[in-house]
């Protein structure tokens, strides 16, 4: 089966610093020649989890939007990158509406005690977190990244199979094309997770 990975642009503001520094590495993952879906939360309808815990019973949520399609999907993939930004010291509200609808894989993982994912992909899936942040401090990430690994831990990728690249000090739209390292940085990690992926679950062809 050929590599899958899905790229998911989590910004309100499209082709911003976050959704910049994803096109590079899905432009380096494409050059090795692996497939990368692409889909952008503003253009679809991921509504907020409501918290009335219907998935603990009936194994899916019963809001009926764009997370019917989606969610297989970022079960499907054998990598996952989540590219935000930062709003006010933590992740921007769409990315985290996402997050917060993985309840139903949680559900299913602990409550329900079903497979979220085959068993033999158990330990080899890939998790991506790229974001961007206006402020300089180096603490800026620190609230956004817990709830980064919970979104992937309910879907079978281990904290040590998530990969970050995450760049402070840039804010008005296009910043990023100035930095120093994010190009080189993405394009690196692309190339990282194809190897990594080739050596989990073969070549892909």
């Amino acid at each position: 089966m050929p590599l899958h990975v899905l790229a998911i642009a989590g910004s309100p503001r499209r082709h911003g610093n976050s959704e910049t520094l994803l096109d590079r590495v899905i432009a380096s993952i494409r050059e090795e020649g692996v497939e990368v879906e692409k889909v952008a939360l503003t253009e679809v309808t991921v509504n907020p989890c409501r918290g009335c815990n219907a998935c603990e019973k009936l194994n899916k949520c019963v809001q009926r939007d764009d997370l019917d399609w989606l969610g297989p999907k970022l079960l499907d993939a054998d990598c996952v990158i989540l590219a935000a930004p930062i709003y006010c010291m933590g992740i921007c509200a769409q990315a985290k509406a996402l997050i917060d609808r993985a309840q139903v894989f949680r559900s299913r993982k602990y409550v329900l005690k079903l497979p979220v994912v085959p068993p033999e992909r158990k330990g080899k899936r890939l998790g991506v977190f790229l974001s961007t942040a206006g402020q300089t401090w180096d603490y800026v990430f620190d609230a956004a990244v817990p709830s980064v690994k919970c979104f992937y831990h309910v879907m079978e990728i281990r904290n040590a199979d998530i990969s970050y690249l995450m760049v402070n000090g840039v804010d008005l739209a296009g910043e990023i094309e100035a930095h120093p390292a994010a190009k080189a940085d993405a394009a690196a990690l692309g190339k990282d997770l194809v190897k990594t992926m080739r050596e989990r679950f073969g070549d892909g062809n």
